[in-house]
Order: structure tokens, then C-alpha cells, then sequence
């Protein structure tokens, strides 16, 4: 066989193994449960990031592609943050209050997604600076 055939051979097999490498994800005949692994999608944060609040302020978020409000954490400072949700077909949104007690800092809002399947999970957050009263 000369270069050039094995060339085009090879160059012409590229995508299709591309294919069949990146697009398995969850998919039953790559050895996973025959389920897809749909990641939670974050977005909508409020106040927005880098944001100036009082102590106490309110937050909130929209949460898509999650079965139950139960499946989500929220930290700040790793605090555990208690918040109410509303379903909104095809949305929950969190609504939250920062921690009273935190001060003149910059905080990080931490979000996490636990999911039955082993890498499902997302997580995210943002960035507030929390002042004085």
C-alpha cells in the first residue's frame, strides 16, 4: 500500500472515531446505565456578580433539568443557606437569604447539584461583597 492510500484511509476514519469517542456520553453500548446524564443548568443569579448588599439580603437563582429542589446545596461560607423554591415549568426559583451575621466581606454563593449518576452533578456560583448596614 503506498503513503498516499494509507493516508486517505486514515484521514478519512478521523471523524468517525471522533464520533463515536465524544458522543457516548451515558450511552449504554459505552458501558454506562443506558440513562443520559442531564446536567442541572444554573443560571438567572441575583443580586448579579461582584455586587454590593447589605447583611441578610436577599438572593435567588433559577434551576433547570433537576427532578426536586431537594437535590440542591447552597453555602455560603460553607454555611448551609435554608431556601424556599417555586416551580416554574420547566424551572424551579431559589429564593435565599444571605447569613445576617456576615459582615464587610466579599462572598462566594456556592451552589451544588447532587444527581443519582456519578459525574451528573453541577455546581456554580457567584461573587457578592456584603457591607456594613
Amino acid at each position: 500500500m503506498n503513503i498516499k492510500v494509507f493516508l486517505g484511509l486514515a484521514l478519512a476514519t478521523l471523524p468517525i472515531n471522533a464520533a463515536e469517542h465524544h458522543s457516548g456520553h451515558g450511552d449504554a453500548s459505552a458501558g454506562g446505565s443506558g440513562s443520559r446524564c442531564i446536567k442541572a443548568h444554573l443560571s438567572k443569579f441575583t443580586p448579579q456578580h461582584l455586587s454590593k448588599v447589605k447583611p441578610a439580603a436577599e438572593i435567588s437563582f433559577v434551576v433547570m433539568n433537576i427532578k426536586s429542589p431537594d437535590q440542591i446545596r447552597l453555602t455560603v461560607k460553607k454555611i448551609p443557606i435554608a431556601f424556599d423554591s417555586e416551580f416554574r415549568d420547566p424551572f424551579y426559583l431559589i429564593k435565599a437569604k444571605l447569613p445576617g451575621q456576615l459582615k464587610n466581606t466579599m462572598v462566594r454563593i456556592d451552589i451544588q447539584v447532587q444527581a443519582k449518576s456519578p459525574g451528573c452533578e453541577a455546581e456554580n456560583g457567584w461573587l457578592v461583597n456584603i457591607t456594613e448596614e
